[in-house]
């Protein structure tokens, strides 16, 4: 294929924006091609402020280009991108965020201790409480809070909120949700680069109308990298809630997640900690405690760094065969709902 003007529209024709049900040159997305010194450079236009799809189209005309001509570089300039700066952003996201009293970050220092669970959970007790609620799915590279809330077949819809267009939160339980995994195929796996992973993020936190909330909590993926350092700097963050199990790998990895939240450049509160997965009760059995991944390890965590512990949640079957039938714990056992009262209990005494 002969690298020119035409056939460079040819094939960005293939690609469709999946809202639209049209291609991206249809929709007037891709101005202003030029071809120089074996190199494709244009603008790519989005139709509105605010395009969750924007991010993964990009990356499939960089990755169509390639394909067909192997030895172009290719350039693509986001238009508007190009017309903000960061302080910019900073404002839109904050605005975005002008009604939510509270935000909160939920995160945990390793994958698999349960930090989305306690997210969930601790949502949904706040919103039985009677507070205005909203959770963001920060994981970027694995989101499953619409697992868990049963909405993973839900699609948000755009809403114009004072001349803006911006994406309404789906509401479950009472909390209004976003997360990207509502705009991709739930089997994809996003190969993205951190930059490409925080402007959506960032897009979900301020394109979304949350209207008034009491609590906005934000699961954060796992770890402590670029993704966290830049939203903790974009996002006026009220505190972090850092969720581990008592293993000692888990703890060390909490240790540096709370080392992060207190660093000069970053200082955001931390509230608490939660001790997930603290101990195993056989249900034929409820006077027996079983330490399986170690004994006390958050009460101790939590006395050395001088933070308050929120919660030790169990190990019980029910909280885990909940999140996979997409229903909250708190609305299956009497015992969940206590539990997870405790910790919003405990963490309300913090943030208030």
């Amino acid at each position: 294929m002969n690298l020119n003007r035409k056939n460079i529209l040819l094939l960005l024709e293939q690609i469709e924006h999946p809202e639209f049900e049209k291609n991206i040159v249809e929709l007037g997305m891709i101005d202003g091609i030029d071809i120089s010194n074996d190199e494709i450079s244009f603008y790519f236009v989005t139709k509105r402020q605010q395009d969750p799809f924007a991010a993964s189209i990009k990356k499939k005309c960089e990755q169509l280009l390639s394909e067909n001509f192997t030895s172009a570089k290719i350039k693509i300039i986001d238009r508007r991108k190009q017309q903000q700066n960061s302080t910019k952003k900073d404002q839109q996201i904050n605005h975005a965020l002008r009604n939510v009293k509270h935000i909160v970050a939920i995160m945990s220092g390793k994958g698999g201790v349960g930090k989305s669970t306690i997210s969930v959970n601790l949502a949904a007790t706040l919103a039985n409480k009677g507070y205005k609620t909203g959770l963001i799915d920060a994981d970027i590279y694995g989101p499953s809070i619409p697992q868990m809330f049963g909405v993973q077949d839900r699609q948000p819809v755009m809403v114009k909120v004072d001349s803006l267009e911006l994406i309404e939160p789906v509401e479950s339980y009472n909390v209004k949700l976003i997360s990207m995994s509502f705009f991709i195929n739930r089997n994809d796996a996003l190969i993205w680069r951190a930059p490409m992973a925080t402007n959506a993020l960032r897009q979900l936190a301020g394109g979304t109308y949350w209207n008034e909330l009491d609590f906005l909590f934000i699961d954060f993926p796992p770890g402590t990298g670029d993704i966290h350092l830049t939203m903790t700097q974009e996002i006026n963050l009220d505190g972090v809630i850092i969720v581990t199990t008592p293993q000692t790998v888990a703890l060390a990895d909490a240790i540096r997640a709370i080392n992060m939240f207190g660093h000069d450049k970053i200082n955001v509160p931390i509230l608490g900690l939660v001790e997930n997965m603290a101990w195993f009760t056989p249900q034929e059995l409820p006077e027996n405690r079983y330490y399986i991944f170690g004994m006390n390890g958050g009460k101790k965590l939590a006395e050395q760094m001088q933070i308050p512990l929120l919660a030790e949640i169990p190990i019980v079957q029910s909280i885990r065969q909940s999140g996979d039938d997409g229903i909250p714990a708190i609305f299956v056992s009497d015992i969940q709902t206590k539990i997870f009262d405790g910790l919003a209990n405990n963490f309300l005494k913090q943030i208030k």
